[in-house]
């Protein structure tokens, strides 16, 4: 992750900005402070400080660095961090000397001003930082924040020939509801005795099932 030095920013940010400016849960203000040791912004790509043009959808892409007390972070710490900036976000997470970077969709939600809607979030493995190899791939900041996201979920997000990244996660994310959805009926009628509602489970499963092959 040898990112131009034009981009380089190295700015610490006070957790307390996120929590105590936004309105927080007291159980995700927890999550924030027992997960999280330190944020820096750490790089900013945009047509100031790379040769890139704007996009019409991502402005700039900023580089957070967040150095974790602990390996596992909830994911709707990141959703908070990025709904409070108005700017599209790349976390490189840090704990115990190994490296993930993570990416979630991010668009602007048309049915609020200045409010953002998220989508699946992707990472990598845990890795040394000579191992993660994230490159700037784009004539503009759209299409490097796609590539971004193409790069850190790899083999786990496929595109049909037909979409856009866009299509394809919003299809990924669904499948991954279904899929939950599946579990919980198959979980629901292995500990169901009476016969006619595992029939009526079993409908449902089935439907289910249909949806998402139709997915797939």
């Amino acid at each position: 992750m040898e990112f131009p030095k034009s981009t380089e920013f190295n700015k610490r940010i006070s957790k307390q900005r996120f929590y105590d400016n936004l309105s927080v849960t007291s159980e995700l203000k927890q999550l924030f402070v027992q997960q999280i040791l330190t944020i820096y912004w750490r790089n900013k790509i945009a047509p100031s400080t790379v040769n890139i043009e704007a996009g019409k959808e991502v402005v700039e892409i900023e580089i957070f660095q967040l150095k974790l007390n602990q390996q596992n972070l909830d994911l709707k710490v990141l959703e908070l961090i990025d709904k409070g900036i108005p700017y599209h976000i790349l976390f490189l997470l840090e704990y115990n000397g190994l490296f993930q970077a993570c990416i979630g969709y991010k668009e602007i939600d048309n049915t609020q001003s200045n409010s953002f809607k998220m989508h699946n979030y992707y990472q990598t493995n845990w890795l040394t930082i000579e191992q993660l190899n994230l490159q700037i791939e784009g004539l503009n900041t759209d299409s490097v924040y796609t590539n971004f996201i193409r790069q850190i979920a790899g083999e786990y997000l496929s595109i049909k020939t037909s979409e856009n990244i866009k299509e394809a996660i919003i299809r990924d994310e669904k499948q991954k509801k279904l899929l939950k959805q599946i579990g919980k009926i198959e979980a629901k009628i292995n500990k169901e005795p009476q016969f006619n509602r595992q029939i009526k489970l079993n409908e449902e499963l089935k439907k289910l099932k249909k949806e998402l092959k139709g997915l797939q």
